[in-house]
């Protein structure tokens, strides 16, 4: 049995697990690279296995940074059953024609407007690719364990990070291999606690915030802070957020800091993301792995105005503050939000406001790293709005909360792998572990193969 990391070592994207066991070979995760071009340009590359070659996939979670890849893995030849959990596979459904849907409107503005060094430009994928892969999602049961052949099964336990997210218990070759995906947080305002896991002869485990602890203070009063701050100046808060989870924490929070009158109950929010709407009707029909009531979800809906057309999305562009928008990608690497820093980072009286990690190479990197001024569309937009981060919204643990749910194994991992953090975060984490329980921990390479003893 061995395992192949063609991803998420010593970067926080493109996460795949190739476990080989036997003649099974098994896809754990299938996302995309994201942030700097040397890592954008691996997902152009050819694939290190053949797709055809692979018997089956199964996702932590819907994230397109593990799951983005799925619509190239399909078209290349991959065409066995792609496993996760049913909101996983909801949240798919929407997230994956919605990634190549974006892929070909940016090589068709890149086009229009001849920025781009390929001519023509074109997307990884479309959204026909995303549809077809989305065809082969087979959802499974929390708590189920569900056999793959050749003596392989595996089971899926909530994570607790967004909704349908899942650590994944693998056994083969008389070995249980444990993925932790992305690890959520105990005491989340939306999402239930992480189950416990008390064995794993290896454990793969994320290291986001390998290095750092997310700040007690509440969430809510440093978001009423810093509208209030910007609504003063009469200024518009662009917030780019993730469509699944930190849009709708976000929701949550404005709906109770309109409702008490922290901020004014009258002051205009727009949600122009139709994903994150799309996501957040999703919730309503998946209860049972969050704490909202139906009551919760409609009272979220009522605090802001959803944006659905193109034209009412650029229509946002001219107007004039106090106003709230909050849209997607989380990290402004593309979509609309894209549109809105470009009109309003020029403004000192607006802020542009980070809800959660921001990728190395990334736009949202380097605005929240002091850069005077950002790329957007081949252009450099000038940045003089106030950039803010309220990076207690993560939905990764921090590396207490990390350490807090290792506690729950009976006896160490034989190998704990130590992967999705940049470099210098996972180091910490295989510190803080080997301090802590004196586990044997690794760091992997980029395609590196390591076997797995019996």
């Amino acid at each position: 049995m061995k395992i192949q990391f063609l991803g998420a070592t010593g970067t926080v994207t493109g996460s795949k697990y190739l476990v080989s066991a036997g003649a099974k070979k098994i896809l754990i995760d299938c996302g995309l690279f994201q942030g700097f071009k040397q890592l954008r340009l691996r997902n152009w590359a050819q694939l290190p296995v053949d797709p055809r070659g692979i018997d089956a996939v199964i996702l932590t979670h819907a994230h397109i940074d593990h799951s983005g890849y799925l619509p190239l893995l399909v078209k290349n030849g991959f065409r066995g059953k792609i496993f996760c959990s049913s909101a996983t596979r909801d949240l798919c459904g929407i997230l994956l024609p919605d990634s190549g849907h974006l892929q070909e409107e940016e090589a068709r503005y890149a086009n229009q407007k001849g920025f781009s060094k390929h001519h023509p430009a074109l997307p990884l994928y479309t959204r026909g690719d995303a549809e077809q892969a989305v065809r082969f999602i087979k959802p499974v049961d929390f708590g189920h364990r569900i056999e793959l052949g050749a003596g392989a099964s595996f089971e899926l336990s909530p994570s607790g990070h967004i909704l349908g997210s899942a650590f994944i218990s693998l056994r083969a070759d008389h070995r249980l291999i444990v993925f932790s995906g992305d690890l959520g947080r105990p005491n989340d305002p939306i999402m239930r606690d992480p189950a416990a896991i008390e064995q794993a002869d290896y454990l793969v485990v994320e290291s986001t915030y390998g290095d750092r602890l997310h700040s007690r203070e509440d969430p809510a009063k440093m978001l009423g802070d810093v509208l209030n701050r910007t609504f003063a100046r009469g200024g518009v808060v662009v917030i780019p957020a993730f469509a699944v989870d930190r849009t709708q924490t976000l929701m949550y929070y404005i709906a109770q800091l309109k409702a008490a009158g922290t901020i004014p109950p009258e002051i205009p929010v727009y949600l122009n993301s139709p994903m994150a709407v799309n996501v957040t009707r999703i919730f309503n029909q998946h209860h049972a792995e969050h704490r909202l009531s139906a009551e919760q979800c409609a009272a979220m809906f009522g605090a802001l105005t959803i944006v659905n057309s193109v034209e009412e999305s650029e229509a946002l562009n001219r107007k004039t503050g106090p106003l709230v928008i909050i849209s997607a990608s989380g990290m402004a690497t593309g979509g609309r939000v894209v549109h809105h820093i470009k009109a309003f980072a020029p403004d000192a009286r607006n802020t542009i406001l980070f809800a959660g990690f921001q990728a190395g190479g990334t736009r949202g990197a380097v605005m929240v790293a002091g850069a005077e001024s950002v790329k957007i569309h081949g252009a450099y937009v000038p940045v003089k709005a106030e950039i803010a981060m309220l990076d207690n919204m993560s939905a990764h643990a921090d590396y207490a909360e990390t350490l807090e749910w290792l506690a729950h194994f009976r006896t160490p991992p034989r190998t704990t792998f130590i992967t999705h953090g940049e470099p210098a975060a996972a180091d910490a984490l295989r510190m803080h572990i080997q301090e802590r329980y004196g586990w044997r921990c690794q760091i992997p390479d980029y395609l590196e193969t390591i076997g797995l003893a019996g």
